[in-house]
């Protein structure tokens, strides 16, 4: 009787489950009426590394509830991320870019032209809009923009924006003057303006600044061009104009008085100042190598520069291909060009603000004497019209060093460059506790680096850079803390390790604000996080329409929710720099049509 009864109940349990299981015509009724998928539903690989974890898992959120299934990858670390990007191992990578250069070409060439430095795409009708832009002025190139970025984006979905960030730094304002501290949109922190509160510090205690990275890329300008060595090279080395704060192109505190661009704008002038020698270091104190930074090492650092072979590993070349040839001018005459402006010449452009008018040009740097009327010019033409080449100019990769120095230590022949004995220039073993090189830097910026463990850097003032004048350096010694974890480094901030940090996380705004010794300064900046399609072996490679479904699944609005406000709308790497006028705007309706346009292609 006990085991009829047990039958029994077995037998309605097993139909009550029946009754609740789907079967195969309910599923695909189910599958056809959510209006997004009538077959499979389609699967997206995320990359990323972990510490973007949250990213992801918005992004994940947004498309499952899309219709689409959704595998991550994530990888502990840059190194691992690069290797599965290069692998081939995703549909989508997430990826982040800060125009540092404070120009729209920057923000596009290496990414999207066929042959940029960092693009894993070809399309003809790209790279030609990056082109055209590129030659003209800032008046000019809107609407060329507007189209590259419509293109890029809405027509072809080859990217998926998520969100423009803000640029932050915590100070001490215990110990640092907060009036003397910049922040720049996109140039490093420049060191120089910067003082204590107490300024009979100056010689005695360094200025304390922290840096994720210690392991130095390159010292040498042109061989790097990641956060390990930007802020440092940018105080190590003068050039030929700067960046202001909001991205203009100024020669305050550069190696010229003045720079002119010609009618044409393919020649450009700049007028060097004769204040500033290299500085070395002896017994891990700066010294004046007594060597006049001027014409000749200009020329040498272009044409370096713009030579993808000068040194092995050149990861700056696509910056400067577009320099063609640098010169000093002797012809007085020639500066009677018409300037590019259509008022006046460039030596009229030259001339502005100046103490002395040109009474004389020079080809010897030891011969030029700023007083007396007596200057140095350089001439930098183009490979065509382009006017940006001044941003680049301005970027850390274009830093001039001393000819005579470079060449004396770089005497390996490029093409068969052993990285296991050969020593060039700016190698960071020369600057490292406990090595056996000697530090071999020549600096022509405000500062250099005497030496640095995995712990810290220790910079010293060079004593010839500027002297008298208002860009003189005003803190002798300068101590880059190296300091990974965030978390970390604002605590050091906090409890006054270090006098400035110079990223603080979304999440910790408040924390600065709230403490009374701390002051957060925070702008717009130029970086950008987006998702990058794969462009070779998958699905999304080869279907424009599945691309479209995931790029409008994307919803920018809650991942500005999420980081509380702290984060600016984007449509591409180009939002931050022109105001396109273009809109990315999440739609579930787009995304059902375009799902369905690709099901019905399989």
């Amino acid at each position: 009787m006990v085991k009829k009864r047990l039958l029994a109940l077995l037998l309605v349990f097993v139909l009550i489950l029946a009754g609740c299981v789907n079967t195969k015509s309910d599923v695909a009724e189910e599958k056809a009426n959510d209006g997004v998928s009538k077959g499979e539903k389609p699967v997206i690989e995320i990359l990323s590394m972990s510490a973007n974890e949250d990213d992801v898992n918005i992004a994940r959120d947004q498309l499952v509830k899309n219709g689409f299934d959704v595998k991550l990858n994530l990888q502990p670390d840059y190194g691992s991320f690069t290797a599965q990007k290069e692998a081939g191992n995703f549909d989508l990578a997430v990826s982040s870019w800060t125009t540092v250069t404070g120009n729209p070409d920057y923000a596009v060439r290496g990414l999207f032209k066929s042959d940029g430095d960092n693009s894993i795409m070809a399309d003809k009708e790209i790279d030609e809009l990056i082109d055209l832009a590129s030659t003209q002025t800032a008046s000019e190139y809107k609407e060329t923009y507007k189209e590259l970025e419509q293109l890029l984006v809405m027509d072809r979905a080859y990217i998926a924006p998520l969100y423009t960030s803000y640029k932050t730094q915590g100070i001490n304002t215990e110990i640092l003057n907060p009036d003397t501290v910049r922040l720049s949109k996109s140039r490093a922190l420049a060191w120089e303006p910067i003082d204590f509160v107490d300024q009979s510090k100056r010689e005695t205690q360094p200025f304390i600044v922290s840096q994720e990275i210690s392991t130095l890329t390159s010292l040498d300008p042109i061989k790097g061009n990641d956060g390990s060595i930007n802020q440092l090279n940018t105080n190590m080395y003068v050039r030929l104009v700067n960046l202001t704060d909001d991205d203009k192109i100024t020669a305050e505190g550069s190696l010229s008085h003045n720079f002119a661009m010609a009618e044409g704008n393919s020649d450009y002038y700049f007028l060097l100042r004769d204040d500033i020698n290299f500085a070395k270091i002896e017994d891990q104190q700066a010294v004046d190598t007594g060597e006049r930074v001027g014409s000749d090492d200009v020329i040498f650092s272009m044409d370096r520069a713009s030579n993808p072979d000068s040194v092995p590993d050149h990861r700056t070349y696509s910056l400067h291909e577009h320099i063609a040839s640098t010169e000093a001018v002797t012809n007085l005459a020639e500066l009677d060009a018409p300037a590019a402006s259509g008022k006046g010449t460039v030596r009229e452009a030259l001339e502005a603000d100046l103490e002395t008018g040109i009474s004389k040009l020079v080809e010897n740097k030891n011969d030029a004497d700023n007083a007396k009327g007596v200057y140095q010019v350089i001439k930098l033409t183009t490979t065509e019209p382009f006017p940006q080449v001044l941003n680049y100019l301005a970027h850390q990769s274009a830093g001039i060093v001393s000819k005579k120095q470079v060449e004396s230590i770089n005497t390996y022949d490029v093409a068969s460059f052993d990285v296991n004995k050969d020593i060039p220039y700016g190698d960071q073993n020369t600057v490292t506790e406990g090595a056996k090189y000697d530090n071999h830097l020549y600096a022509s910026g405000p500062y250099i680096l005497s030496h640095k463990n995995d712990y810290e850097a220790i910079f010293r003032k060079n004593p010839a850079y500027m002297a008298g004048t208002e860009n003189e350096p005003k803190i002798s010694n300068v101590t880059v803390r190296f300091i990974a974890d965030p978390d970390s480094a604002l605590s050091a901030l906090r409890n006054g390790e270090i006098h400035l940090n110079y990223v603080i996380p979304e999440t910790k705004y408040n924390v600065v604000e709230d403490d009374p010794k701390l002051s957060l300064q925070k702008m717009e900046s130029n970086g950008v996080r987006y998702m990058l399609f794969n462009t070779k072996g998958r699905e999304v490679s080869e279907s424009e329409d599945l691309r479209k479904a995931v790029l409008y699944s994307i919803n920018q609005d809650e991942f500005i929710n999420y980081y509380q406000g702290n984060k600016i709308k984007a449509v591409s790497t180009v939002s931050p720099l022109v105001d396109t006028g273009n809109e990315l705007v999440a739609d579930p309706e787009k995304v059902k049509e375009y799902l369905n346009n690709y099901q019905e292609s399989k």
